[in-house]
């Protein structure tokens, strides 16, 4: 893989940066910056070296055209105060005022462009198109550095294309989770468990299969738990449950038996009479949720405790721990406990650890964990989970 080294002196030279900035958002308020931190190593390096920096990101989903709420202003105001230098922000991507902006940029300074997706070229499934937009963002530098892991596994302008059209190089952070996704697949100290959450098992197909190869422990929570109990033959009353994934989780069950994988899953489950914060829930076997004092109606919104126990006894013993979606409605406190237990599981182990980004990552930080609590927390999950799929991620092939 290309490295920054590989662009020769970048003193004056302009550098566009492919950053993910896409953090969350709250009424215009940043809850959390951890994708900021993450993007600062490569800003710092860029400007010690002289170069002229044009960061620029996505955020959201707007639908190719600009809508303030996804406006990466808020992002240049936090960036400027992590970074302790000013970072201009300009509110359009391509255009008369980013080209006068990024023309008078010196040495060291440092703009963000606004959100490329408020532009439909970004995004769009017609290469032509993409390429278009990808050469008016080229036409603003000298030379690209790909530093948004989250995105790298899209095929879209900023990501693929501009790479192709400028002197390219992968940018520290993309560098340093490809290492960490590397030691995962090619060399994982044993035991190696994965804990799988999040809410459907169709979002972790491919993932499941190829790790079935190359985990001795699966440890399965989140609202996918349920497709695994009905595949089981267990009723889960108004739970989540995918019932067209069910002969695909047999399977999986079926493979990891002749494997000698073990796939655990919870012994008890938290049940609900609604979705919501305050509602009144119960713990209860996981293999009787329809007994619950809701009846057909009880939702299944956590793992129990005695199930975290579990896990957390299966991640203690663990040498090598990855960790992608969490146990359960982490954002509700009364279904947080399994998250907590398995995040804190997580931070006791003399393993190695990653989070894998996305929900997971969000959840360690608002349950008041640090990222240096961990091994590693990764900035993509979807990047980290098609890699782990042994998947080509466009972004990387680019650079490589």
């Amino acid at each position: 893989m290309r490295t920054i080294e590989s662009l020769g002196s970048l003193r004056s030279r302009t550098v566009i940066v492919r950053c993910d900035l896409n953090v969350p958002l709250a009424d215009g308020v940043i809850t959390d910056d951890g994708r900021i931190r993450a993007s600062l190593t490569t800003v710092r390096e860029l400007r010690e070296a002289g170069a002229r920096v044009v960061l620029i990101s996505h955020l959201g989903r707007p639908k190719g055209a600009p809508e303030e709420r996804y406006s990466l202003r808020p992002v240049a105001e936090r960036m400027g105060e992590l970074l302790g230098a000013p970072v201009e922000f300009v509110a359009e991507t391509v255009g008369a005022e980013a080209s006068a902006a990024v023309g008078a940029l010196g040495e060291g300074d440092v703009v963000l462009l606004e959100n490329l997706r408020f532009n439909p070229g970004e995004t769009s499934k017609d290469e032509a198109e993409r390429r278009a937009f990808a050469q008016r963002l080229a036409d603003l530098g000298d030379a690209f550095v790909s530093d948004g892991f989250g995105v790298v596994h899209r095929r879209q302008a900023s990501v693929y294309e501009l790479a192709q059209l400028l002197p390219s190089a992968a940018g520290r952070l993309v560098a340093a989770e490809l290492e960490v996704l590397q030691r995962l697949t090619d060399r994982p100290e044993r035991p190696y468990t994965v804990v799988l959450g999040g809410s459907k098992v169709s979002d972790k197909l491919g993932v499941i299969s190829h790790l079935l190869e190359r985990v001795d422990t699966l440890l399965i929570g989140g609202g996918m738990l349920f497709t695994f109990l009905a595949a089981q033959g267990h009723g889960v009353a108004a739970s989540l449950l995918e019932a067209d994934q069910l002969e695909t989780v047999r399977g999986y069950l079926a493979d990891a038996e002749r494997r000698g994988v073990r796939i655990v899953l919870p012994s008890d489950v938290v049940v609900a009479e609604a979705f919501s914060a305050d509602a009144a829930h119960e713990v209860v076997p996981a293999g009787a949720i329809e007994s619950s004092r809701f009846g057909a109606a009880g939702i299944g919104l956590d793992i129990g405790p005695d199930s975290a126990r579990t896990f957390a006894a299966v991640i203690a013993e663990s040498a090598t721990v990855f960790w992608n979606g969490p146990m359960g409605v982490f954002e509700m406190e009364a279904f947080a406990s399994g998250t907590r237990t398995v995040a804190q599981a997580l931070t006791d182990t003399d393993g190695f650890t990653v989070v894998g980004g996305g929900d997971s990552a969000a959840a360690v930080r608002a349950l008041g964990f640090d990222d240096d609590q961990f091994g590693h927390i990764s900035t993509g999950g979807g990047a980290s989970l098609e890699f782990l799929e042994g998947k080509q991620l466009p972004g990387l092939e680019v650079v490589a």
